[in-house]
């Protein structure tokens, strides 16, 4: 049982790494704690309670968290340390040897970090580890993060059932698992009513949504589009082979859902993705992108690229690219192949150097940024919806189209979190988005 009087006067500061779904499950802890009576310390103040969530996606991400761990017990000496999330999960003991960690929380754990406090706060420096294997992970613990005051992130799903082999996510949050479509449109309602004109649903494998509920990502879709309040949905990354025709052409046609698409290719080699043990071949994956342009010409596609895995020869990254250059894409996200300690891929043999991991990320990156460039380049000109959003004093205000085109334009804040209508004029000084400028309508 939780002792309220425990928690008087507190309060603490919160640090997280990796991805959307970890913001979007910090701000749940966050509200937890506040709940509890547990404030956010307020900017350079000394806090009684740091709480980091962690990533493990590469080995740089775990630098980073010792890092942050270190740094947050020097900035915020005596305050009760808790670090939680995937690193926590699969390393508990390397994290438990950290001076001023007081407690490690696996992903299990992470929803009843209350409880565990409470018990905890009379331990400190125990580095005290209480985590589940990765078969016992099988909680959903809801969360709504309020991005700022136009976007929130809706976790509909956790966990994943694909285990490729370079991945260690299936180890640190288990198998696939989701809330059910009524405790999300639930949320989504609250979050209409705190403000939020736009909702970005998170997830680890959000297309393998309904594996405990029977339900469909579609049919999850469809009931957000009902809510009334939010403007704007933006679906975050999807498995190409779980990204349908039926969800593509129901986008294409909703007011709410924008025309945007995030798509992990990971490499343009069938070999390549069948070491990865990938659930697609390029032919899938060119066939999903041609029938987005197809239905939406102008939709946003982000698709993700891992450079230097094992078995990627200079043959297959050289296909790959050639692959790659021929997608109507918008952009990539290109990631250096990182060693993850008990993966299968550690048994494929070639193996990439770093520099040449280096050189095959710089000629993406480059291609990228030419497939970016033409992208915005051919909206400029047009008139199109923008929800803007509160800038750093002395900034434009900027936002974004419904296909995910930067823009800026004067700084007027009473236009925060509002949907005007702008014309786009061209290029900003250091090319980062488009500048523009409010219609008589708008």
């Amino acid at each position: 049982m939780t002792n309220p009087n425990a928690f008087q006067n507190k309060c603490a500061v919160y640090y997280t790494l990796g991805c959307k779904l970890n913001f979007a499950e910090s701000s749940a802890i966050g509200r937890t704690l506040r709940e509890a009576g547990i404030r956010t310390a307020r900017k350079g103040e000394q806090a009684d309670i740091c709480v980091i969530n962690t990533c493990t996606v590469t080995e740089v991400a775990d630098h980073k968290c010792r890092q942050a761990i270190h740094r947050l017990a020097k900035q915020h000496p005596g305050a009760f340390v808790v670090v939680t999330g995937c690193y926590a999960q699969l390393k508990p003991g390397t994290l438990a040897r950290i001076e001023g960690v007081d407690l490690i929380l696996g992903t299990e754990e992470k929803g009843e970090l209350l409880r565990y406090l409470n018990d905890g706060l009379q331990k400190r420096g125990s580095g005290e580890v209480h985590t589940s294997t990765w078969k016992e992970i099988r909680s959903f613990s809801p969360s709504c993060a309020r991005g700022d005051r136009t976007r929130f992130f809706l976790k509909v799903q956790d966990g994943c059932d694909y285990f490729c082999t370079y991945c260690t996510i299936p180890f640190a949050r288990g198998r696939s698992r989701n809330g059910s479509i009524a405790s999300l449109v639930e949320q989504a309602r609250q979050a209409a009513a705190e403000g939020g004109k736009e909702i970005v649903l998170t997830g680890v494998n959000i297309g393998d949504f309904g594996r405990t509920t029977g339900e469909t990502f579609l049919d999850l879709v469809k009931a957000l589009d009902d809510v009334d309040g939010i403007e704007r949905y933006r679906i975050s990354s999807l498995e190409p082979n779980l990204l349908t025709e039926a969800l593509i052409d129901y986008v294409a046609a909703s007011r709410h859902f924008m025309p945007h698409f995030h798509l992990p290719l990971q490499a343009g080699s069938d070999k390549v993705l069948k070491l990865m043990h990938r659930r697609y071949d390029t032919a899938l994956f060119a066939s999903k992108v041609a029938h987005i342009k197809h239905v939406i010409p102008d939709a946003f596609i982000g698709v993700d690229v891992i450079v230097g895995t094992r078995g990627e020869t200079g043959a297959c990254f050289e296909q790959g690219y050639r692959f790659i250059e021929g997608l109507d894409v918008t952009q990539l996200h290109v990631f250096s192949y990182s060693e993850r300690p008990g993966t299968q891929a550690l048994r494929i043999e070639h193996e990439v150097s770093p520099a040449e991991k280096h050189e095959r990320s710089r000629r993406l990156l480059n291609l990228s940024d030419m497939k970016w460039k033409a992208f915005y380049a051919k909206h400029v000109g047009r008139v199109m919806p923008v929800l803007l959003e509160r800038s750093k004093p002395g900034m434009p205000m900027h936002g974004f189209t419904p296909n995910y085109i930067r823009v800026e334009v004067p700084r007027d804040e009473t236009l925060d979190n509002r949907v005007v209508q702008v014309e786009l004029t061209g290029f900003n000084n250091d090319g980062t988005a488009l500048t523009g400028r409010l219609t008589q309508n708008g």
